[in-house]
C-alpha cells in the first residue's frame, strides 16, 4: 500500500490540494455517510465536491448567501461533511445577516477545535472539526445570548439532517434536542 494513503486528513488535504485545481465548484453536495477520519486521497475526492474539498482541506469560503443552509430554517442537525460527526443544532442556530449558517454554540463540546488563524491580514479563530480536522469557518464574539458567540460557518462543510430523519441516519440520540422545552428555559436567539 502506497504511504500517501493512510495519512490523517488534514496532511492528506494538503498533500492532495498540490495537484489539483480548486475551480468549478459543484452545485450540490453529494449526501454522505459516516466515514473514517483517515482516507485516502481518491476516497475523499470522490466524495466531496470541488467545493467541499477547497473548503474544509484548504480553508476556503463560500460565497455568502449563495450556499445551502444559509436561510434553512428546518429542524435538525448539521454534521461534518466527512466524518458524519454531530457539530451544530438547529436550535442553536441564528440570523446574523452574514449570509453564512451562524451558530451561538456547537451541539456539544469537544467536536470542535478553535486555532488561531493570521491570514488575510487579520487575526481570527478558526473553527476545525476536532476528529475529522476539517475546516468549517471562524468564531466571533458577536452573537445572541446565551453564549455572545458566532460561529459562522460554511454550509460546504455540513451536511444537514432533518429532525425526521435522525432515526434513520443514526443519530436518533439527538431527537432529544428537539424536544419541546419551557419557554423560561428556551435558549434565546435575539441579539445582544
Amino acid at each position: 500500500m502506497h504511504p500517501l494513503k493512510l495519512l490523517p486528513l488534514k496532511l492528506l488535504c494538503a498533500v492532495a490540494s498540490l495537484s489539483a485545481p480548486l475551480s468549478s465548484f459543484g452545485a450540490d453536495a453529494p449526501s454522505i455517510k459516516p466515514a473514517p477520519t483517515t482516507v485516502n486521497k481518491e476516497e475523499l475526492r470522490a466524495k466531496l465536491t470541488p467545493e467541499q474539498y477547497a473548503v474544509t482541506c484548504n480553508a476556503a469560503t463560500e460565497p455568502p448567501f449563495k450556499n445551502a443552509y444559509w436561510n434553512n430554517h428546518a429542524a435538525g442537525i448539521y454534521v461534518d461533511v466527512i466524518d458524519g460527526e454531530a457539530l451544530f443544532a438547529s436550535n442553536h442556530k441564528f440570523d446574523s445577516g452574514s449570509g453564512w449558517p451562524s451558530f451561538f454554540q456547537p451541539l456539544t463540546k469537544g467536536t470542535i477545535t478553535e486555532k488561531e488563524d493570521r491570514t488575510h491580514g487579520m487575526v481570527r479563530i478558526e473553527v476545525v472539526s476536532t476528529k475529522s480536522g476539517a475546516h468549517l469557518g471562524h468564531l466571533f464574539p458577536d452573537g445572541p445570548r446565551p453564549t455572545g458567540m458566532r460561529y459562522c460557518i460554511n454550509s460546504a462543510s455540513l451536511r444537514f439532517i432533518p429532525v425526521a430523519d435522525l432515526e434513520k441516519e443514526g443519530y436518533g440520540k439527538w431527537k432529544s434536542v428537539f424536544e419541546a422545552t419551557p419557554a423560561s428555559k428556551a435558549p434565546a436567539t435575539d441579539k445582544k
